[in-house]
């Protein structure tokens, strides 16, 4: 019996190429915690087409939590995973209220706003200094962050697709990390996924 399951699981194992079983690895070491590890929930199935300019901000709201990520993080991690998808993109060079963004966009000929901000930061311990700083039992751990993202038509205003990015640590990376590090693939992530496209 061992094994025919022996031969069974060889057999499915051929069938795969190297770069699925990796992936596939490497998801379920995220999910146990080893390595990081994402999830985004988006609300609405929208594509959009290729050409589409997009203008890309962050709000001026700071995070509950522990910890201060860089005003405009979210907006750069953002565009760095945007623009390998979207041709036409452009983010804003510091943190802008809803408005302000929309009316920037406008502005620019954008199609679309994205507009993301942190809606919660845990930044762990995770060296010697930051021990030295806090010395808390309690404060020892893994970094994590939520994210939220709101796409808009800029002519219509109408919100095409909200997505929340949880996104936490793991424990071969957790040393000198810190939470805004863990957006850039889930954000590259979102950019596929409006494109309607896989890795």
């Amino acid at each position: 019996m061992r094994f025919l399951g022996l031969l069974l699981m060889l057999s499915l194992a051929g069938c795969m190429n190297l770069s699925d079983m990796a992936r596939g690895a490497g998801y379920h070491l995220g999910d146990a915690g080893i390595l990081d590890h994402s999830q985004t929930s988006r609300m609405s199935p929208w594509r959009l087409q290729p050409d589409s300019f997009i203008f890309i901000a962050q709000g001026h709201f700071a995070p509950p939590g522990y910890g201060y990520p860089r005003p405009n993080i979210i907006a750069e991690e953002a565009f760095e995973g945007f623009v390998e998808y979207f041709p036409l993109v452009r983010r804003a060079e510091q943190p802008l209220g809803l408005d302000e963004a929309l009316n920037r966009g406008a502005a620019l000929g954008a199609h679309y706003v994205l507009y993301t901000r942190f809606a919660a930061v845990d930044d762990r311990i995770g060296t010697v200094e930051e021990w030295d700083d806090e010395r808390a039992l309690d404060r020892l751990g893994v970094d994590s962050g939520v994210v939220q993202l709101m796409l808009i038509e800029t002519g219509t205003r109408y919100m095409v697709d909200t997505a929340t990015i949880r996104a936490r640590g793991g424990l071969l990376t957790l040393y000198d990390t810190k939470p805004e590090e863990l957006l850039g693939d889930p954000l590259r992530e979102y950019a596929r996924n409006l494109l309607g496209v896989s890795r």
